[in-house]
């Protein structure tokens, strides 16, 4: 029976003291005195008051000196097309060249989740279909195709485990195009789940992260807005 792993979303590393770094930097702009000196000057308000400074006026290259590495598992290979969109990151993506999946986990969308409930057969139709395409796989890898070959059978909803490293400033702008409500369903799911960790290690230029009903206090889809800006105090509808 087709199986799902539960999306695993970890920090695997980061800058040290990753906000005292971004200081730093802006600071040394400025200066000068170098850059280690003025990391240890530089706390407090002060610090708040540089990195929201920055943030707001748009000049944010010097949060690029600040990133953030990520293990994702159990992502579906729809969403890692999402993901690989974003090109100032890198990424590391297991081969389904060199590793077999002769028990692959597969995403199943919740929608399609719902209808155990209001359409069985169409569900068990579903399961049988994605069990269909991993015994076809077997099949194929057991009479000597490669895996690199026989993977052309397997759905998009296989998942597969990736590694990601983006820095703060295209963090920001991450979370505002993949949080918004509009955004497919899993990349929402992994951004959050991102979102929320990185906020625990650098809560001043995370802060205000999220879409831009939250970042910018402006909702920019026009007729395809979801309407959450609405509750937003200050939000406005971009025409």
């Amino acid at each position: 029976m087709a199986k799902e792993d539960k999306l695993k979303v970890e920090l695997l590393s980061h800058t040290a003291d990753p906000e005292g770094i971004v200081v730093a930097a802006i600071r040394q702009c400025y200066s000068s005195i170098g850059a280690k000196e003025l990391k240890k000057k530089t706390g407090g308000e002060v610090k708040k008051r540089l990195i929201r400074q920055v943030i707001d006026s748009g000049h944010m290259s010097t949060l690029e000196h600040a990133s953030f590495t990520f293990a994702l598992d159990g992502v579906s290979r729809v969403t890692e097309i999402h993901l690989i969109r974003h090109r100032i990151a890198s990424f590391s993506i297991q081969s389904g060249r060199y590793v077999k999946r002769g028990d692959a986990a597969y995403r199943i969308p919740p929608k399609i989740e719902a209808l155990k409930q209001s359409n069985k057969k169409l569900y068990n139709d579903y399961l049988k279909h994605l069990d269909n395409a991993q015994e076809l796989y077997n099949d194929l890898t057991d009479v000597g195709i490669l895996a690199e070959d026989a993977r052309f059978c397997q759905p998009q909803s296989v998942q597969v485990k990736i590694v990601v490293t983006m820095n703060a400033r295209e963090l920001l702008h991450f979370f505002s195009l993949r949080t918004c409500a509009r955004a497919q369903w899993e990349i929402q799911e992994i951004a959050k789940k991102m979102l929320a960790l990185v906020k625990k290690k650098a809560p001043i230029i995370f802060e205000n992260a999220g879409p831009p009903c939250i970042s910018e206090k402006l909702c920019n889809q026009g007729k395809l807005s979801c309407g959450i800006w609405k509750n937003i105090k200050g939000a406005r509808l971009k025409e």
